[in-house]
């Protein structure tokens, strides 16, 4: 199952719940999830794909420094990971990018645009509490966030939240929140199963 899981993070994938996912290979990282999402990816015909870079920095929502800072990795691939599913009453797909570190791929920022009757779309979630990475969830938004504790490495975090939200009519509605303490028994970067406890 882990091997599945980083080969659907690490491209374009297609599947059965409406949901299709691109990006750029790159090395997983604690901070971004490693479990196979429950929504991947999309059989059938997907809609025209959309210049995420232009997205983000055409963005008024988003400041001038993460603007400044997302920069190509390597020539003209940017880090970033963008989704395509339905998660409003958009008129067609909405669309989460997460952005990431080039070195570790850690999420710096994750965003949810709406599509508009105009063709355009528009900023309706935004999130840049490092490390954080959402993913569409069947037609729920899930937001990631890997808790550090000190001395933690980027590779072995102490825990992580992870929300859940559903849009509601016009704006995206927490309904749920789960917490997970790792295990520090022979914690190490190979990924050891964590010891899970709930909240909220």
């Amino acid at each position: 199952m882990a091997a599945a899981a980083g080969l659907l993070l690490a491209g374009c994938n297609a599947g059965s719940e409406g949901v299709r996912k691109e990006g750029t290979a790159q090395t997983q990282s604690a901070a971004k999830p490693t479990r196979l999402p429950s929504a991947s990816a999309t059989a059938g015909q997907p809609q025209e794909k959309v210049d995420a870079v232009k997205l983000i920095k055409g963005d008024p929502k988003i400041g001038a420094q993460v603007k400044k800072d997302l920069k190509p990795c390597v020539k003209n691939q940017y880090p970033l990971d963008v989704i395509y599913g339905k998660l409003t009453d958009g008129s067609r797909d909405d669309i989460v990018v997460n952005i990431l570190t080039c070195g570790d791929s850690v999420g710096v920022g994750s965003y949810v645009y709406r599509a508009k009757g105009d063709g355009s779309y528009e900023n309706v979630f935004m999130i840049e509490q490092a490390p954080v990475y959402a993913e569409i969830d069947r037609r729920d938004l899930r937001v990631t966030k890997q808790v550090y504790g000190p001395g933690d490495a980027v590779c072995c975090a102490s825990g992580e939240d992870v929300m859940t939200y559903h849009w509601s009519g016009s704006e995206f509605r927490e309904t749920g929140r789960t917490h997970t303490d790792y295990s520090k028994a022979g914690n190490n970067d190979k990924g050891d199963f964590p010891s899970v406890g709930t909240e909220g």
